[in-house]
């Protein structure tokens, strides 16, 4: 008789009803960091409250487009991991400069596309890339991503960033309560339930949230039952030398930022990232990139937020973020569905995210626990690394006077951490002029972290 070949963790469909759950699980996790990009640049272009609306509804809608595509994947688009899409921050800045000095929408989203083609033509290079992240510099990397997002959990656990009662001990009461939710259901549920410890803790958080007064359903109301995208919808692309240039730096970023994601998500569910699968993961980030130009929204990149979602719940089904790509589908052309879940108070996803994104630093040292850093310079360059990566997390305006270019690679800690790895690594364990004893003490890291 012939023998079914295992199916991998990665590949395998749950049941409709966990699917449901780990679905909206993921969505809750990365909604509020979805939204805040075209919260941010529509404000700071003091767009109308009917444009604002209709910019998240566009995102919203490809988010779960690009998720899709990620996830599920066609031809050569796809990484086919569990991966969530969405609007990378690292362009925020440059998007506000281009809609605010005279270009406006139509100049972002031609910018937007032509970094869209970029990065699907660039692809096929950062794959080859892929031996540039040894166990050395991916561990650095994946530490470096966890630890860079704890201050958006505790921004959110006072509050979120802008609340006037930012900071409150009540916040940080109820940011407090459901960390230990969390922690109670994943400890001592049964095994189904554990993996939806982030998403009981939620739901609970806001069972008590409502009652104590710190969210407003009054916003469902407002909104329409149906929003539909249509291309070009804020008026025909412009192009723009200058918004061209600086959104190709911000794509160069995000395909960093994206490859550190691909690469983590790879060793969190054993499916190790091959240059071919990040080129595929990469040309995806492009495609999505484009739509985003096409469907009134922004540049698309891997959310980090999720990864550490993966990592927690052990769930490493990529058909569980396909269905929280259906779901985003769904809100994006169900606005009132996208205000409930934005009635969700700050603090209750800051006690969620606190235990997700320690969960992405702590897979970091799980990945550097492999690295021999014994009679070399491996500690020298984790040490540096993560230094370098963590200066524009607590000193956010560090490099304000330097020239645009430089602040979009080096304020996304992501990118600056890991472009330092990579480098440090080439240069402590593969540049010759090492003496004897620590070219030989640094060999055995062609095996255990140093390529």
């Amino acid at each position: 008789m012939a023998t079914t070949a295992p199916v991998h963790p990665v590949d395998e469909v749950p049941p409709v009803r966990q699917l449901a759950a780990f679905g909206l699980q993921h969505v809750l996790a990365m909604y509020a960091g979805a939204v805040a990009v075209p919260l941010i640049v529509g404000s700071a272009m003091k767009l109308s409250a009917a444009d604002l609306a209709y910019l998240i509804t566009a995102d919203l809608l490809v988010c779960g487009i690009a998720t899709l595509i990620q996830c599920v994947g066609f031809w050569r688009f796809g990484v086919r991991l569990p991966i969530m899409q969405g609007c990378t921050f690292a362009a925020v800045s440059p998007m506000v400069l281009i809609g605010t000095t005279g270009g406006g929408l139509p100049a972002i989203y031609g910018s937007v596309i032509v970094a869209g083609l970029a990065i699907a033509l660039l692809a096929p290079v950062f794959g080859k890339l892929l031996r540039f992240f040894p166990p050395l510099v991916t561990g650095t990397v994946i530490l470096i991503i966890g630890v860079s997002l704890l201050p958006v959990a505790g921004s959110w656990a006072a509050g979120g960033q802008g609340a006037k009662d930012f900071g409150e001990p009540k916040n940080l009461a109820l940011a407090g309560f459901v960390l230990l939710v969390v922690l109670g259901v994943q400890r001592f549920a049964p095994a189904f339930l554990s993996r939806i410890a982030v998403l009981i803790g939620i739901v609970v958080g806001l069972a008590v949230a409502v009652p104590f007064g710190f969210t407003d359903f009054g916003g469902v109301g407002d909104a329409d039952w149906l929003g539909i995208s249509t291309p070009f919808h804020f008026g025909t692309p412009t192009f723009h030398a200058s918004a061209i240039a600086s959104m190709l730096v911000v794509a160069l970023v995000t395909m960093t930022e994206t490859t550190g994601d691909l690469i983590a998500v790879g060793e969190m569910t054993d499916r190790r990232v091959e240059p071919r699968t990040l080129a595929d993961g990469l040309r995806a980030d492009g495609l999505s990139t484009v739509l985003g130009g096409v469907f009134n929204t922004f540049p698309y990149t891997a959310y980090a937020q999720n990864v550490g979602l993966v990592g927690m719940t052990r769930v490493r089904s990529r058909w569980v973020v396909a269905a929280a790509g259906g779901i985003l589908v769904l809100l994006g052309l169900l606005p009132k569905l996208g205000a409930v879940v934005a009635a969700i108070p700050a603090p209750v996803l800051g006690g969620a995210g606190l235990v997700m994104f320690g969960t992405v630093a702590a897979s970091g040292l799980k990945t550097l626990a492999q690295v021999d850093s014994k009679d070399n310079d491996n500690l020298t360059v984790v040490a540096v690394s993560v230094a370098v990566g963590m200066l524009p997390v607590g000193v956010p305006t560090v490099y304000a006077q330097f020239p645009d270019w430089f602040q979009t690679v080096m304020n996304s800690g992501i990118s600056a951490g890991c472009l330092t790895a990579i480098v440090l690594n080439l240069l402590f364990n593969h540049l010759p002029g090492k003496t004897a004893s620590s070219a030989k003490a640094a060999e055995p890291d062609e095996a255990s972290g140093a390529a």
